[in-house]
């Protein structure tokens, strides 16, 4: 049984696990596909940002990729990597696909950087609040 909080408890990582997730980040990089095998495997939240950032480069326009590999925390989803509403709908049905949650569309429109996306994933899947206090408030 394992003991990490983020894993689900008595679930197997199986063989059809994995060709299931191989299809849903067919168009992303090896490396978010290994690291989303290696999350679901062990519910590792280190294992995140690399989902993210690399389901994010999927949608982001090549010419501004480059932004996204020298990320700081505060890179803007709009105003620096171009993500609008539809695009970023796109890629929360990708992440809740690979990693087998639920997102409430109410939950991200506080949602402005990509520090703030990976805080909010670490947060739902600790099942701990998920607003960004900052955001929210901004947003009200």
């Amino acid at each position: 049984m394992p003991s990490n909080p983020f894993m689900v408890v008595g679930r197997e990582f199986k063989p059809e696990d994995e060709a299931s997730l191989r299809e849903t980040l067919k168009r992303c990089s090896a490396s978010t596909l290994e690291a989303a095998c290696q999350f679901r495997r062990t519910g590792n939240v280190e294992h995140l940002p690399a989902i993210i950032f690399g389901v994010i480069e999927r949608y982001v326009e090549s010419n501004l990729r480059p932004k996204l590999k020298e990320a700081s925390a505060d890179l803007r989803l709009a105003e620096d990597l171009g993500i609008d509403s539809l695009t970023m709908m796109e890629i929360v049905m990708q992440v809740e696909e690979a990693l087998q949650i639920t997102i409430n569309n109410q939950e991200l429109r506080a949602l402005r950087t990509l520090g703030e996306v990976r805080q909010f994933m670490e947060n739902k899947l600790a099942d701990l609040p998920t607003a960004a206090p900052e955001a929210a408030k901004m947003a009200s």
